[in-house]
């Protein structure tokens, strides 16, 4: 999977950036690679890719629009910048795997929730929901809409488990769904990977060991 850098997002970075004569070509360099940033830093959280990538747009649209100077467009990419770099660190102070910190995002995507249930149930909920869709996606998950169904049912059981609030759970549940998918795909990617290879090697072996006896 790629790794973003982000010490290109660095405030000396950034200063320099904004410090750039042509002003142009600075909010180019930094509109290329903010974007570049959130594809690769969010490719796994639905929520968060959403969001950045909607604040980009919109920093992006005033300046077309001439609402707002040169100058002030690149502030505001700084701005989303630092806001990009920064939640990196949101994860580990909620203790959380990437995996975990994107259902908990999807968990604590409206107010009542995060009010009716606060943060240490919302982790907990995002930590089962973890190994639920874990262990019960496949290699198959995009063609089986079986699958998808029952898991669906796991999560609205899941979620009434905890008491969270029954207005709420239909949009809780589909954007659990729709994050699922993004994990699925590449555990089963990996999990297919691991498979062909222990194939391969177990193969390799047989054969190596055909050839010792004669």
């Amino acid at each position: 999977m790629e790794k973003p850098e982000i010490s290109i997002l660095s405030d000396k970075f950034l200063e320099d950036v904004k410090g750039m004569k042509h002003k142009n070509l600075a909010f180019e360099a930094l509109k290329k690679l903010l974007a570049e940033q959130i594809r690769v830093r969010f490719k796994q959280n639905k929520l968060k890719n959403k969001k950045f990538s909607e604040m980009l747009e919109e920093a992006i649209r005033k300046y077309q629009n001439r609402s707002i100077d040169s100058a002030q467009v690149i502030q505001a990419l700084i701005t989303i910048a630092r806001k990009v770099r920064d939640e990196k660190e949101k994860g580990k102070e909620l203790g959380l795997t990437p995996e975990e910190e994107a259902f908990y995002d999807a968990l604590a995507n409206n107010e009542s929730a995060i009010e009716a249930l606060g943060d240490e149930v919302l982790k907990k909920i995002a930590r089962e929901l973890t190994d639920l869709v874990r262990n019960n996606t496949s290699i198959d998950w995009t063609m089986r809409s079986a699958v998808q169904s029952k898991l669906k049912v796991m999560i609205k059981r899941l979620l009434r488990k905890y008491g969270y609030p029954p207005d709420k759970q239909k949009m809780a549940t589909d954007l659990v769904l729709d994050q699922a998918k993004l994990f699925a795909e590449d555990w089963a990617y990996d999990e297919e990977t691991t498979t062909d290879y222990l194939n391969e090697r177990i193969n390799s072996l047989a054969i190596a060991d055909k050839k010792k006896r004669y």
